[in-house]
């Protein structure tokens, strides 16, 4: 029986379906699986054709047992999560024809053009599964920093088990993003634009935080979260790591090298942990923004908090990468005492350094960069000269890392993460480029589309933020049960 429990030791171990429509664990921690599972060298070889759909059937395979969710039930779950993607395979891969092995993974093929997709249409389905089941409905509460909320509305949208509220800090995302979530004509989906966010989407997880420890109103609405905190949004996303490996792989075994934008560490998470698994990966990329978290992290380690900058790679503009706790869980012997101390001083002074033998364990494999606005601008500008390619903010980070990086990397295969369509960062395109339209790679039929839609939603002040939360979000639960 595959059990998961806190990475910071409270409570007690918990199957997967509980963990997935918990979140956080009773004790704030993260869930983890009991242990990751180890793969041979001859499974993966009978994975390298699998499809990204049977590919997802069996990594998901060994994270939940079969009395819970059948085979049929699981591919099922897939199909429907996966339905509307725009192309077959979920991802594409790209080949950048002015350098040497270096490819471009567009994870950007969803309803809403962002890798955020992968994740949330798998566990949104999850969560819908297992609710019908119980009977149950529930509120989940998402804050996004430009991806995460849209791709939660888009697959929340209309299902009746579930209302989604959509926190994000007013003007630090996109204007694409923001429609994407404002416009969705849904009684169940509820954006919250919140201003006066100083440290912009941490900001909003320390009140979702708040939420999560006021039991009663956690207990009344059935609250919960599909940001990357949930297990289900990791799980889903190692699965990508696999198929890219597997696309450009001559042979199973050979090494490969991976360059991801980052700031919570929740697609990174899940490409150490395909790693730990088994998957032949060299060198991960850690590429940070100007706001550098990770950066430190991997180069110095130190784990501290401070201002927030804003940048032009603006879903990335994270300073608590919540998901680097999880990882670190599974480098330090899974001693959930450790994880707990540490991440308390880390809460409590706003900064912990870490151990000499701690942090030569946790960056083996890692190599990581921060990158400037300056390098995001002329990385767009020059992949768009020499390849007709256009890259959006978050892949031109990921590139530009490797960049300044080439002296460190060997000469495998490099594969960039391209997390975003180019279509929802119109101005930072147009800048990049200079150019007063954009050209037709970087617009999207979608998109478009929203600029045209009546918005809704809520505005509030940060400050005032947690108490409206709790009169709204209990008058919408009051008046749904009402109904029910």
């Amino acid at each position: 029986m595959i059990k998961y429990v806190s990475n910071k030791g409270g409570g007690e171990a918990v199957r997967f379906d509980k963990a997935i429509l918990d979140g956080f664990a009773s004790d704030g921690g993260l869930y983890v699986p009991e242990m990751l599972p180890k793969l041979s060298m001859q499974t993966l070889k009978d994975w390298k054709n699998l499809s990204f759909k049977d590919l997802s059937f069996e990594i998901l395979s060994l994270f939940i047992d079969r009395d819970l969710v059948s085979s049929n039930e699981l591919k099922k779950i897939i199909n429907t999560a996966y339905g509307t993607f725009q192309k077959e395979q979920a991802v594409h891969i790209q080949k950048l024809k002015s350098r040497k092995e270096t490819y471009i993974l567009e994870l950007f093929h969803g309803p809403t053009l962002s890798f955020k997709d992968i994740g949330q249409s798998l566990l949104v389905t999850l969560f819908d599964f297992f609710l019908k089941r119980l009977d149950k409905s529930c509120s989940i509460i998402v804050a996004t920093t430009g991806d995460t909320g849209p791709a939660a509305a888009s697959f929340v949208a209309g299902k009746s088990s579930l209302d989604a509220w959509l926190l994000y800090p007013k003007g630090l995302i996109s204007d694409e993003q923001e429609r994407q979530m404002t416009t969705l004509p849904y009684n169940n989906i509820h954006p919250f634009g919140v201003y006066n966010c100083p440290n912009g989407g941490d900001d909003l997880d320390e009140v979702i935080g708040k939420l999560y420890s006021n039991k009663i109103f956690k207990e009344k609405v059935n609250l919960s979260s599909i940001n990357s905190i949930n297990w289900g949004r990791i799980m889903a996303q190692t699965v990508h790591y696999f198929y890219a490996y597997f696309q450009l792989a001559d042979s199973v075994g050979e090494k490969i090298d991976m360059a991801v934008p980052s700031g919570g560490f929740g697609n990174l998470c899940a490409g150490g942990f395909a790693r730990k698994m088994g998957l032949p990966l060299n060198t991960l990329v850690i590429a940070n923004n100007k706001n550098d978290s990770l950066n430190r992290v991997f180069t110095r380690g130190l784990i501290s908090k401070h201002e927030i900058y804003e940048t032009v790679s603006s879903a990335i503009d994270i300073i608590i990468p919540y998901n680097f706790w999880r990882y670190l869980y599974f480098c330090n012997g899974q001693n959930a005492d450790e994880i707990k101390k540490w991440s308390d001083e880390y809460e409590n002074n706003g900064f912990f350094q870490f151990n000499k033998s701690t942090f030569e364990l946790y960056k083996k494999g890692f190599l990581s960069s921060s990158v400037s606005d300056d390098q995001t601008i002329k990385l767009i500008k020059e992949t768009y000269k020499k390849d007709n390619y256009v890259l959006d903010p978050h892949g031109a980070v990921s590139l530009a890392a490797v960049d300044l990086l080439k002296d460190k990397l060997s000469n495998n295969k490099m594969i960039c993460f391209a997390t975003a369509h180019p279509a929802k960062f119109s101005k930072v395109i147009k800048s990049a480029l200079s150019v007063k339209e954009l050209p037709k790679a970087a617009t999207h039929p979608s998109i478009e589309k929203a600029k045209k839609m009546p918005q809704k939603g809520y505005t509030c002040d940060c400050k005032y933020l947690e108490k409206s939360l709790l009169s709204v979000m209990e008058s919408n639960w009051d008046q749904k049960q009402k109904v029910i």
